[in-house]
C-alpha cells in the first residue's frame, strides 16, 4: 500500500546548483522526498528519567553503569553525540566488560576519522563477545574509510556469513570489494544476491547496483509498503545514502554531495546511512580542499 497521509511525500522536483564534476548532469531531480523526521519525545522523557536514577546513592556500580549505557543510546539517537559519548565513557569505567559500549565508541571515533582507536574499541566489543554481529559490521566500516579495503571485505563476509538474505550486508561488502576491483565485485554481488528475498524493498537496492532497475523505477516504487511517516524517512534515508554512495563511484561527486545531504535531512540519526553521510561530506570537502 502506498504511503496516502504524507503531503510530503510526493515527487517534488529539485533544481540544486552544485559545481559539476563531470560532463553529466550536475543537479538530481524528480526525487521523492519527506519533512524531517521529528525526535521521539518519549526518549526525552526517559533521558530525564534516568538522569533522575542516576542520582539516587543507593545504586550499585553495574546499576550506574547500564543506565550510563542506556541514556548514552538515547542521546545518540537523538543525534547528541557528545552528550553520548560522555556516558559511554562513564559506563565503561565504570564496568569495562560492556561490550556494547565499546562498539558505540568505536562508531564515533570512526565518525571522527580516528580510525585506530576505532579499531582498538571494535577489537574490545568482539573480544568481549565473538558473537556481536554488529561489531564486525562496524570494525568493517572503519577499516573500509580508513582504506583499508581487504581487512574490510574480512569483516563483511563475517558478518554476511552470519545472515546471508541481508541485502545490506551484501552491499557492504561489494563497496568494499569494488574499492579494489569493480569487475570483481559485480560478480561477486550477483552471486551474492541469489540467496536474498526479491520481494523485500532492500532488494530492490541491489537491484540497481547490478543494473537490473533503473533510478527512476527505484524511486517511483519506493513507498510501496510503507505504512508510516517515520518508515518512509528510514527508507530514504538508506535510499539516498545508497544512491550517492553509486554516483561517487561513477564520478559524479556534484550529484553525489546533494543524495548525502539528502541523507542528512531526513534526521534518522540512529541509521549509519545517516551517520556516515556526514563523513562522506566531509572526507569529499577535504578532497576538494586539498
Amino acid at each position: 500500500m502506498r504511503l496516502k497521509h504524507l503531503a510530503l511525500a510526493s515527487f517534488a522536483i529539485l533544481s540544486l546548483s552544485a559545481c559539476q564534476a563531470t560532463t553529466k548532469p550536475a543537479a538530481i531531480i524528480n526525487v521523492p522526498f519527506t519533512a524531517p523526521l521529528a525526535s521521539d519525545f518519549r526518549n526525552e522523557i526517559a533521558i530525564a528519567r534516568f538522569s533522575e536514577l542516576l542520582n539516587r546513592a543507593d545504586l550499585s556500580t553495574e546499576q550506574q553503569a547500564k543506565l550510563y549505557y542506556d541514556r548514552g543510546v538515547l542521546f545518540d539517537s537523538l543525534g547528541m553525540t557528545t552528550l553520548s559519548r560522555i556516558d559511554f565513557n562513564r559506563a565503561v569505567k565504570l564496568k569495562p566488560d560492556l561490550a556494547e559500549v565499546y562498539n558505540f565508541l568505536g562508531i564515533q571515533h570512526t565518525l571522527m576519522q580516528q580510525y585506530e582507536k576505532a579499531y582498538e574499541y571494535f577489537d574490545s566489543a568482539i573480544e568481549l563477545d565473538q558473537e556481536h554481529e554488529y561489531a564486525y559490521l562496524n570494525r568493517g566500516i572503519a577499516l573500509y574509510y580508513g582504506d583499508r579495503a581487504t581487512l574490510a571485505k574480512d569483516d563483511f563476509k563475517t558478518f554476511l556469513e552470519r545472515s546471508p538474505n541481508d541485502p545490506y550486508r551484501v552491499l557492504w561488502l561489494y563497496l568494499a570489494q569494488a574499492a579494489q576491483d569493480k569487475t570483481a565485485a559485480i560478480a561477486a554481488l550477483k552471486a551474492n544476491a541469489a540467496a536474498l528475498d526479491e520481494n523485500e524493498w532492500a532488494y530492490q537496492l541491489i537491484a540497481l547496483y547490478v543494473g537490473d532497475l533503473s533510478e527512476k523505477v527505484f524511486f517511483s516504487g519506493i513507498a510501496d509498503g510503507v505504512s508510516s511517516q517515520q518508515e518512509y524517512a528510514q527508507r530514504l534515508c538508506e535510499a539516498y545514502f545508497y544512491l550517492a554512495k553509486q554516483h561517487q563511484a561513477a564520478g559524479e561527486l556534484s550529484i553525489a554531495t546533494d543524495y548525502f545531504k539528502l541523507a542528512l535531512a531526513t534526521n534518522v540519526h540512529e541509521f549509519i546511512e545517516y551517520k556516515y553521510a556526514r563523513l562522506e561530506l566531509e572526507l569529499m570537502a577535504s578532497e576538494s580542499a586539498g
